[in-house]
């Protein structure tokens, strides 16, 4: 089964260290340091620090393209970008080493048209095979409408492979809001996501769970909401479950996320059932939290991680 990522949006991610940020100071920075990111890289890299193959393809400017070429040659991933004139942005990530908090600051990206979207539409549907997984993650250039992802995913689902979908903002809300042939397979929302979609608060867990569950019951065969220090929500056919990671020391929070939807992809490319699946998304999101950078650390400790991770049964 092959896995595929796209990353519309690519950043260089610099990460800068502080003793504590606070706002209308001057500050002395521990240390500095940058990775080649966007949340579709960081999906492969964690897939291929597990030991599977991945591409990734996206929008790369040229005049800065080496942090991100570097990265996929180190890591084996299949590089299939398509580059472009210009510079990828550079994000900023300020990390409190206090609190082990991170503050993002993020850039506009490159202004795509509509001939560079259709280089990198050829390249995904090449990759797209039957019965193959791929993920498509992270914010659209402000040059692309909307709907890009909603129309890529029936692409895709054309294939016959299935869609993973990490996004936000009107991107989502549009992929959402597609007919039963262009909805992705699986999504990962976090709780604000979840409530920009709903229309209302979901403070309480019963409100949480019964949104998932409506956008399970559109057609969505997997959600999974992430909540951060709280674990996250599964919900599929299967049922329901909510997943607790364990205590964990934090390295840097930059990437947690993607890691989580890395740890999915591998799940459904094992065909795990729901608790392991579970298990395993978490395990991956908690085991890059003690790594700075897109990086998992060996499959011992990411599997070490899974056997402390509590899944509770919803239904």
């Amino acid at each position: 089964m092959t896995i595929s990522t796209l990353t519309l949006n690519p950043a260089i991610d610099q990460t800068v260290t502080l003793d504590a940020l606070k706002p209308g100071s001057v500050h002395r920075a521990r240390s500095v340091w940058s990775d080649a990111g966007g949340k579709g890289v960081n999906v492969a890299c964690c897939l291929a620090d597990w030991g599977l193959p991945v591409a990734a393809t996206g929008i790369l400017g040229q005049d800065n393209a080496a942090p991100f070429t570097q990265t996929l040659s180190a890591k084996g991933i299949d590089d299939r970008f398509v580059w472009i004139p210009g510079e990828t942005r550079t994000n900023l990530k300020l990390l409190d080493a206090g609190t082990g908090d991170t503050t993002d600051i993020n850039l506009p990206g490159l202004d795509i048209g509509p001939s560079t979207l259709e280089a990198v539409r050829a390249v995904l549907l090449d990759l797209a095979r039957d019965g193959s997984l791929v993920v498509l993650a992270g914010s659209l250039p402000r040059s692309l409408p909307p709907e890009t992802y909603a129309r890529l995913t029936g692409e895709v689902r054309a294939r016959g492979a299935r869609v993973v979908l990490d996004a936000s903002g009107p991107a989502l809300a549009a992929a959402l809001a597609a007919g039963p042939g262009a909805l992705p397979y699986a999504i990962k929302p976090n709780r604000h996501e979840l409530e920009e979609w709903a229309g209302r608060p979901l403070g309480e867990p019963a409100a949480l769970l019964d949104a998932a569950r409506r956008l399970q019951a559109l057609g969505i065969a997997l959600v999974c909401v992430s909540l951060g220090e709280a674990g996250a929500l599964f919900v599929s056919g299967e049922g329901a479950l909510h997943a607790f990671p364990p205590a964990t020391r934090v390295a840097s929070t930059v990437g947690a996320g993607d890691a989580l939807v890395a740890g999915l992809v591998a799940g459904l490319h094992d065909a795990l059932p729901l608790p392991e699946l579970a298990r395993r998304a978490l395990a991956f999101a908690a085991g890059k939290l003690s790594r700075t950078g897109a990086n998992l650390p060996g499959r011992e400790t990411v599997d070490g991680i899974a056997r402390e991770i509590r899944v509770d049964p919803l239904d």
